[in-house]
């Protein structure tokens, strides 16, 4: 498995030290080529499992393509991300199996990565890798944006804006249940509670 890069020695074409960012989105691409981290791949999307689960399952569906962010997609690419949403929707249902978890398939308004992906994900949001209220409301609230919600927009304006999602205030959100939309003074509560909406 690869390991994750240290940002210790790294510089830019100017000398300054390499941002953190740059080398998550470069382990992002790295991770792509990589046989053993590799779930599913074809001519046009190569399939991983993220190395960071927020979920029980949490699969990233990444085109060959080079498309940085939403802001790049063009109706040209609409064939490209309705075969992204297929693969997701089956891989995430295959993986879920029996335990009949609900899941959903979208993207962040304001992604951490450079290179656009798709989240395949199971909503328990079962994992020790879900930790701060960041991270909880970035696949909760409309930080996250719907696969097919994003597809429409794209088909109907020939282009996806997302400006209109201010990032920093829906990641400071209260926390709140994506089930009953109980509200949480912090994480542990709110991990404690979640639990009893997942079928056993």
């Amino acid at each position: 498995m690869a390991t994750k890069r240290s940002s210790q020695g790294g510089a830019t074409d100017n000398g300054q030290p390499a941002k953190k960012k740059g080398f998550w989105a470069l382990g992002l691409l790295d991770s792509m080529k990589d046989p053993a981290l590799q779930h599913f791949t074809d001519d046009k999307i190569v399939v991983i499992k993220d190395k960071y689960p927020k979920a029980r399952h949490h699969f990233l569906v990444c085109p060959r393509l080079k498309i940085n962010n939403l802001k790049a997609l063009k109706p040209e690419h609409l064939p490209l991300l309705n075969h992204m949403h297929e693969v997701g929707k089956r891989i995430i249902k295959e993986s879920i199996g029996e335990e009949e978890l609900k899941y959903q398939l979208g993207y962040h308004a304001i992604p951490s990565m450079s290179h656009l992906h798709l989240h395949a994900i199971s909503r328990d949001f079962d994992s020790p890798c879900l930790k701060n209220k960041k991270h909880w409301n970035s696949f909760t609230t409309d930080y996250f944006v719907d696969s097919m919600e994003l597809i429409a927009e794209l088909e109907e304006n020939g282009c996806v804006d997302t400006s209109g999602r201010n990032g920093e205030e829906l990641l400071k959100q209260p926390l709140r249940c994506h089930v009953c939309k109980s509200q949480f003074a912090n994480m542990p509560k709110l991990k404690g509670h979640i639990v009893k909406h997942i079928k056993k």
